[in-house]
């Protein structure tokens, strides 16, 4: 038997909507980047983008577990010598674009490089409860049925 290696003309991808409100930031991000890369399809090729394009509302409603939310730090680089810039998270929840943590979270568990990059253009996270991708008809997921540690309620 032959293994099988798909084709782009053999993929078909879904839309897949997720709701965020009350879940755990790395069990959502976990399962938002399994979908992304297509690793739950019986057609999976690691080579080839064979994932869902994932719609992610309520991003500023996630949770982190323990004290991650005053301890956990995002730090980035300006190119200039000394500016090392360090960001908590309630600062970025509680800022402007909140949507980011859960955008960061994801993007480092996909493959650095161009599938990655192309990867994480699959995936579209707002802050609020509402979308402009209901002309798609995205599918439902509930997380929060899959497993009672995928919520934290405070």
């Amino acid at each position: 038997m032959k293994t099988f290696s798909a084709k782009a003309a053999d993929i078909e991808k879904q839309w897949v909507l997720i709701d965020a409100e009350g879940l755990v930031v790395g069990r959502l991000a976990a399962l938002i980047a399994t979908r992304l890369r297509g690793k739950h399809k019986a057609i999976f090729t690691p080579h080839v983008d064979c994932g869902d394009n994932v719609i992610v509302v309520n991003a500023d409603k996630v949770v982190l577990t323990g004290r991650k939310r005053e301890n956990k730090s995002y730090f980035w680089h300006t190119g200039h010598p000394g500016g090392i810039k360090e960001r908590k998270a309630h600062q970025i929840l509680d800022g402007r674009f909140p949507q980011r943590v859960v955008e960061k979270a994801v993007e480092r568990m996909l493959p650095r490089g161009p599938l990655g990059r192309q990867q994480m253009k699959n995936l579209r996270v707002y802050g609020g409860a509402d979308h402009p991708h209901e002309a798609q008809q995205p599918q439902k997921i509930d997380v929060a049925a899959l497993s009672k540690k995928n919520v934290r309620v405070l």
